[in-house]
């Protein structure tokens, strides 16, 4: 699902797998935001034939009202995480600032160390934060939800005052829940970079993934 009018604004996409001829399968797609043009589309990965799908019986439900316990600051960051999420996807580098100069993205082409070599890392917060730094090349190929997982992850590295990477990831990812956003573009969030970059995963990076496996198991259970 995608905004035709922009580049690079997915709000949904996933894999799904079909064994066999007549197979049905039902989606459920959270939408906490949505752009005022949305199309869907169903296609074959492995062949230009796409003439054996077809989508049945779409249903819109209203979502309920967002409950994110959050202080006000928290907020106004996720909705400004939020809206260039959304845009984050064709506009140029350069720098972002909320409509209240409270907060600041600095989109860079590619987020470099300080000998000019490429970073994996998506987006960094600085330490004079509300700054934050993203790669735009990295960003340019995510959802986004994915894109607000992300940011809300950075957010809490500040707001928390804390370099843990699994405790920002678990303040990020409640608050990205409790606005309604798809649980499994949360796992995807963390585990996207270890994907593309199979040499950096260690006993930290799966103790990571896991841990967040685990609490949105928990939320979903608890919800």
């Amino acid at each position: 699902m995608y905004d035709p009018r922009y580049a690079n604004s997915y709000y949904f996409r996933r894999k799904a797998a079909f064994a066999k001829a007549g197979t049905k399968r039902e989606f459920v797609i959270s939408l906490p935001v949505s752009p005022e043009v949305l199309e869907m589309e169903v296609y074959d990965k492995k062949t230009v034939d796409d003439d054996a799908f077809e989508i049945l019986n779409v249903k819109i439900e209203k979502m309920s009202p967002v409950e994110m316990w959050a202080t006000d600051e928290q907020h106004r960051f996720l909705e400004f995480a939020i809206q260039f999420a959304q845009k984050a996807g064709y506009v140029s580098a350069g720098f972002y600032e909320s409509s209240d100069h409270e907060f600041l993205f600095q989109y860079l082409t590619k987020i470099t160390d300080p000998f000019g070599g490429e970073l994996v890392t998506p987006a960094r917060t600085h330490r004079k934060m509300p700054r934050v730094q993203i790669s735009q090349r990295l960003f340019k190929s995510y959802t986004i939800p994915i894109r607000v997982a992300i940011l809300a992850h950075e957010g809490c590295h500040w707001f928390l005052n804390t370099r843990s990477q699994t405790t920002a990831d678990l303040c990020g990812i409640k608050q990205y829940l409790d606005y309604g956003f798809p649980t499994i573009e949360a796992v995807y969030a963390v585990t996207k970079v270890f994907g593309k970059n199979p040499e950096m995963v260690g006993a930290s990076q799966i103790e990571r993934t896991k841990d967040v496996i685990d609490f949105i198991e928990n939320y979903r259970a608890n919800a």
